[in-house]
């Protein structure tokens, strides 16, 4: 058996992209009988697991519990600010060296998710090889490249990923641009690499139009089916909300705006600051929907969807809208157009570019937003379907490819 062990997911199926990937990683996995994962997760702070909002958990401890046969650890941290996201993945890798260690497991293979600690790479590299194991890395987007950072942040993201790819024995890039990236900039360090994305499904919701859970949804934000355009991801100032905001404002679409997201009270506040969006009735900020089947059914009765992520690889969120709504509005960035391809409209940040899209978008015949449809969900089961995702990673775990 091939012990997989997988750090940086702060849990197991929330909004982010890596949570969301672990997710189903190990769910399309749960009943192969020829890898085990072994999973890292908060056990408190930002974005922590609790497994008992999670249907099919099984605890075995305070701190342990299974989910789709995957045996999941919580690892407590401090409160001390930004470097905690660092402390975090240092003590998940303490807890799976000490794990291999003591159940004598060889070969174990310990998957890094996201470029956060460059200057400690070296070293646990060292004691995962003395233990006879490999270390993978997915190097995610590009972090020093986020808004959200200051400049002697940046820096060290910068830094830390240079490191991380260095010591690596394998990078697992989920994007193609993403590890064009990786050859031509670290060049000198010869790094091996290999293409696989993150997934999606194109199942329909399992609700029906009617069904009281999306009428009443439907009902609590004054919304209807086809009659409102969709934003679903973390509410951060790369994701570009404030251009989709101003920019619907300024178009004169009847429709409204959904945007489904965690809420950062600053950012909202800097944002009504600037653009004023209260007085707009259409823009409707709805909060969290966990209910993935009632997500998908929002996703699905959407008139169109607006992806406007400009840092990081394939994004989940756009591989879902492409694989559930129809009509889908890109930011017009390498990643996305790598994705997508003519599935979808695309957009720029320039001035009344946008809204201009907007109003071409409302224009469109049925016909032709059904060929839109299509050829995205195209595109997500030749590339991007979680079971040919999946079938990747089996491969790349079991050495096949490696």
């Amino acid at each position: 058996m091939q012990h997989v062990f997988i750090v940086g997911a702060k849990s197991l199926g929330a909004y982010g992209g890596y949570e969301t990937f672990v997710y189903k990683l190990t769910e399309y996995h749960q009943n192969n009988q020829d890898i085990k994962y072994h999973i890292a997760c908060k056990a408190n702070g930002d974005g922590c697991m609790d497994e008992t909002k999670v249907v099919g958990v099984t605890r075995l401890s305070d701190c342990e519990f299974e989910l789709h046969h995957a045996h999941c650890f919580k690892i407590k941290v401090p409160n001390i600010g930004p470097a905690v996201a660092i402390y975090y993945d240092l003590a998940a890798l303490d807890y799976c060296c000490k794990y291999i260690k003591e159940n004598k497991i060889d070969n174990a293979i310990v998957y890094i998710l996201a470029c956060r600690i460059g200057p400690f790479m070296n070293h646990y590299v060292k004691k995962i090889h003395k233990l006879g194991g490999k270390v993978f890395l997915n190097p995610d987007g590009h972090e020093w490249m986020r808004a959200k950072w200051s400049a002697p942040i940046r820096k060290y993201w910068k830094i830390s990923e240079q490191l991380m790819v260095k010591h690596s024995d394998l990078i697992i890039c989920d994007s193609v641009n993403i590890e064009k990236y990786i050859q031509e900039s670290y060049k000198k360090y010869n790094p091996k690499t290999t293409f696989i994305a993150y997934g999606a499904e194109t199942s329909k919701s399992t609700l029906a139009d009617d069904s009281e859970e999306l009428l009443s949804w439907y009902e609590k934000y004054d919304l209807s089916k086809d009659n409102y355009y969709l934003v679903v991801g973390r509410f951060v100032p790369e994701n570009n909300y404030e251009t989709m905001i101003k920019e619907f404002m300024k178009s004169n679409t009847k429709k409204d705006f959904a945007i489904i997201t965690n809420i950062n009270d600053k950012f909202l506040s800097e944002l009504e600051d600037r653009l004023h969006f209260k007085k707009d009735p259409r823009i409707k900020f709805v909060g969290t929907v966990y209910n993935q089947q009632l997500l998908k059914k929002i996703r699905e009765n959407a008139f169109g969807y607006f992806h406007g992520h400009e840092v990081g690889g394939t994004n989940p969120s756009l591989l879902e809208a492409l694989g559930s709504t129809k009509l889908n509005l890109l930011l017009d960035v390498g990643f996305n157009r790598e994705v997508a391809e003519d599935g979808a409209l695309y957009w720029t940040k320039k001035e009344g570019n946008l809204s201009k899209v907007i109003v071409y978008a409302d224009s469109l015949s049925e016909d032709v937003i059904k060929d839109m449809a299509v050829k995205a969900k195209a595109r997500i089961n030749l590339k991007y379907s979680w079971e040919y995702i999946a079938s990747k990673y089996e491969e790349i775990f079991r050495g096949d490819k490696t």
